[in-house]
């Protein structure tokens, strides 16, 4: 296998696979290749292949089946860790859009409650849904405790849609953060008919507080995710 200079033999396995997948050369739920015919293909060792496999499950591209094979999870669609979310679609959802269903300020019990004060906030409401399945894939309440340059947003909208693309403008950014996540065993009634879902269906809860360079709270997120088309990606 003919390679860059310097870079290891387990990168340029993983990089050329990643090239194939994201040239649709393998589709979603496609099987690799066993590790013996990639050792032969790219004349490395079996550590080498495995170490490039791991890779590229980092990234979401493959989930390997122990005893089973490696199979393709890309399907095209990512959701943008810079946009907020450490998520990532690991299965196929098809094509998804977004709709805000709400830009208006008030309080909010639950941030309160997560945040230990009282405040005022700018509230955002937002669902992600399949197109193809037409039901929601995941609820996003954003609430900003409220600063004076947000008022203008409650007329004008998010820049181009995009709550980060909005924060920049007002030269605030994210220097640091933490998140949880857990499991809901139920959706509300209301958030089943939001999602347009079974009441009472299981899904991955993520609660997210970002901070500014002064370690002021810029956002607290409280998002419900489809475990079917969303997973939690730890590196370590």
């Amino acid at each position: 296998m003919a390679g860059r200079v310097g870079v290891p033999k387990s990168e340029r396995v993983a990089g050329a696979i990643e090239a194939e997948i994201r040239a649709g050369r393998m589709s979603h739920g496609d099987q690799l290749a066993s590790e013996g015919t990639l050792m032969q293909r790219f004349a490395v060792s079996r550590n080498t292949v495995r170490r490039g496999l791991e890779m590229l499950a980092s990234k979401g591209l493959i989930t390997t089946r122990t005893g089973i094979g490696s199979f393709v999870t890309y399907d095209g669609t990512t959701i943008d860790s810079a946009q907020g979310w450490t998520v990532a679609l690991s299965h196929g959802a098809g094509r998804v859009e977004t709709r805000i269903l709400g830009l208006y300020r008030g309080p909010c019990a639950r941030a309160d409650a997560h945040l230990a004060a009282k405040g005022d906030y700018l509230c955002l409401d937002r669902l992600r849904y399949s197109v193809d399945s037409a039901c929601g894939i995941s609820l996003e309440r954003s609430r900003l405790p409220w600063r004076a340059g947000f008022a203008p947003l409650l007329e004008t909208g998010l820049k181009e849609g995009s709550l980060n693309l909005t924060l920049a403008d007002l030269g605030l950014s994210v220097a640091g953060g933490s998140e949880t996540a857990s499991v809901l065993p139920a959706l509300s009634p209301v958030d089943a008919a939001i999602m347009g879902r079974p009441p009472r269906q299981p899904m991955l809860r993520l609660k997210r507080v970002t901070r500014d360079e002064e370690g002021a709270v810029l956002e607290y997120v409280d998002s419900i995710l489809d475990p079917v088309h969303f997973g939690l990606r730890i590196a370590f």
